[in-house]
């Protein structure tokens, strides 16, 4: 029973690291990953390839 509850007391108390910097659950605060900007530029990418499909002759 106590290991349980010593458990359950370090997993309550190890879900404080997923706020570690700013953005992550903290309002007002935002910033980007690495991933985040692959994304944006993948999605960038794929809409220039469209509008230029588009438009080909």
């Amino acid at each position: 029973m106590m290991s349980k509850l010593l458990l359950a007391a370090s997993a309550a108390l190890a879900t404080g690291a997923a706020r570690a910097h700013e953005g992550h659950g903290l309002p007002g605060a935002s910033h980007w990953h690495a991933t985040d900007v692959v994304g944006l530029v993948l999605v960038v990418a794929l809409a220039a390839g469209a509008a230029w499909w588009i438009r080909r002759k």
